[in-house]
């Protein structure tokens, strides 16, 4: 595989790739009852996510199993390096602040949509009755 050249092309490939992921996963949650997060930026570098719970939510979870999973390892001693709970707390309020991020950055770019309007179309005037 190699990156597309066109910035045009590769800007409605990642169109066409994000809806078919999205409704990918959306479907997976939905046939195995699966807690799914999707998040991605755009070539733009505009954010993007699903979750079939809130995203939040997901990587919360997602850390703290990652964290007990770590823990179970030193117990059982497959693993020499002792669980960094101070480590995993900031990756987990960075990953945090992250998700905010993209969420007032995703809700801007709507807004910004819902506001744009043709300057180019004028009202017809209205006809004047006469009494």
């Amino acid at each position: 595989m190699k990156i597309i050249e066109s910035e045009r092309a590769r800007t409605v490939s990642f169109s066409k790739r994000k809806k078919t992921l999205l409704e990918d996963a959306k479907k997976f949650a939905t046939q195995t009852g699966a807690d799914v997060g999707v998040m991605l930026f755009s070539p733009g570098g505009k954010p993007c996510s699903y979750g079939s719970t809130s995203i939040e939510e997901i990587i919360e979870n997602f850390l703290k199993v990652k964290l007990e999973d770590r823990q179970r390892d030193y117990v059982e001693g497959k693993s020499n390096e002792i669980p960094r709970d101070k480590h995993m707390e900031d990756q987990k309020l960075a990953m945090k602040l992250r998700v905010e991020k993209i969420k007032k950055e995703t809700q801007n770019s709507i807004l910004v949509e819902h506001l744009k309007f043709d300057l180019n179309v004028a009202p017809e005037p209205e006809d004047e009755q006469e009494s």
